[in-house]
């Protein structure tokens, strides 16, 4: 390990956003239900920003699914979801307790988007980040809320030129920006295709590059929007070697998926953690781009099928589950060359613990601790100040 790298690991920056001093560090919105008010909140009250994601937050509110499990109104399943979200966002800012950041992840991509975000500003969220699509309204979406971060997730310079040029013409800035590596990261990646996930338009180095570029070109101070890499990060040397490059914070989604406080049920902690690097498995979602997961038994099958179930993909009346999660959906709208499944019933098995029909989202990348579950203080401890827990460590030989 270089001098440099011990002393950035020694003594790690400071984010800030809206004024805030938080630790270098933002947990990524993972649903259904992976991240939700427990994770989301004790990355908070350690001081780095927790992340709620809004899918289908219904499902962790046994008396909501009481409600909903059967049914097949998708006004009363959206405002049962949104009433989901109240709660969880008071229950994550309860746990904070006045430390860190409570965001919400919005995905940009499922129908009830604009929603999500006016709840989540309602609701008292500190950040909004939104992925999953270009989230040029956003601003118009949380006007009246100037306290509340707005931060995008974008993928290259491109795209995040695009946003920056958009959003001063609406007289906002981000607040902080995500750029996501496709090739690492798990869940919904920011390509169009499979085959563009390896494109080196999406490395770090460049992309952090090529934005301050852009920012010079709009004549944005280079401090004014803390830049965030995410995907594949699991190393205090990797984050190290990205706060050098310019980086202000780095995004961790799997390995906080995985910790004691994670919202995911036991076996969800367990597919993700004992992955090896032959399950990992990337395809086309539902929602038409990328994605990466545990190649589970269901899934297993389903990419055999998948020719066949797109050949034979044809428009629907409605949505398998009625509530039209996602705008644009290949299975109901018949797009043949998006998967050809329904990723709530499958992301809600995994939820519920089903190894055998769920949809188990996971990075790339091996885990900081392995197959071990550990505390949120000890991932953060890890990877921003190179502190292996003492029971990990190899033994001395």
């Amino acid at each position: 390990m270089s001098i440099a790298v011990e002393r950035a690991i020694a003594a790690p920056r400071t984010l800030r956003i809206k004024g805030r001093s938080l630790l270098p560090i933002v947990q990524g919105g993972m649903g259904v239900g992976v991240s939700a008010h427990r994770l989301a909140g004790h990355v908070a009250r350690a001081g780095g920003v927790g992340t709620i994601s809004s899918v289908d937050l219904r499902r962790q509110h046994p008396d909501l699914m009481a409600q909903t499990g059967k049914s097949r109104d998708k006004e009363l399943i959206n405002r049962v979801n949104l009433l989901a979200l109240d709660r969880e966002i008071r229950a994550a800012l309860a746990i904070a307790d006045g430390h860190g950041m409570v965001a919400v992840n919005v995905m940009r991509a499922v129908s009830e988007y604009a929603a999500n975000v006016r709840q989540s500003c309602e609701s008292g969220a500190d950040a909004i980040v939104v992925g999953a699509g270009l989230p040029l309204d956003l601003p118009d979406l949380a006007a009246g809320f100037p306290d509340i971060a707005l931060i995008p997730i974008l993928s290259e310079s491109r795209g995040i030129a695009i946003v920056l040029k958009k959003w001063l013409r609406k007289n906002r800035l981000p607040d902080a920006i995500v750029i996501e590596h496709p090739r690492y990261a798990g869940g919904h990646l920011g390509a169009a295709r499979i085959e563009d996930l390896d494109d080196a338009r999406f490395d770090f180095p460049r992309v952090l590059e090529e934005t301050f570029q852009v920012f010079r070109e709009l004549g944005i101070e280079r401090e004014q929007i803390p830049l965030i890499p995410a995907g594949g990060i699991a190393t205090p040397q990797q984050v190290s070697e990205l706060f050098a490059l310019g980086a202000s914070a780095v995004q961790i989604g799997t390995p906080f998926a995985v910790t004691e406080e994670s919202d995911a049920h036991p076996n969800f902690k367990r597919v993700l953690a004992e992955a090896k690097p032959e399950d990992i498995v990337t395809f086309m979602s539902v929602a038409g781009l990328p994605a990466r997961a545990v190649r589970t038994p269901w899934l297993e099958k389903y990419l055999v099928k998948l020719p066949i179930l797109q050949r034979r993909a044809k428009t629907r009346t409605d949505c398998t589950l009625a509530f039209d999660c996602l705008e644009n959906c290949g299975l109901r709208d018949g797009v043949e060359k998006f998967g050809q499944f329904c990723i709530d019933h499958h992301l809600a098995a995994a939820l519920a613990g089903d190894v055998q029909r769920g949809l188990f989202f996971r990075g790339a990348n091996a885990l900081p601790f392995g197959a071990a579950i550990r505390p949120v203080r000890e991932l953060i401890d890890y990877l921003l100040y190179g502190r292996m827990p003492a029971d990990l460590q190899p033994a001395a030989g």
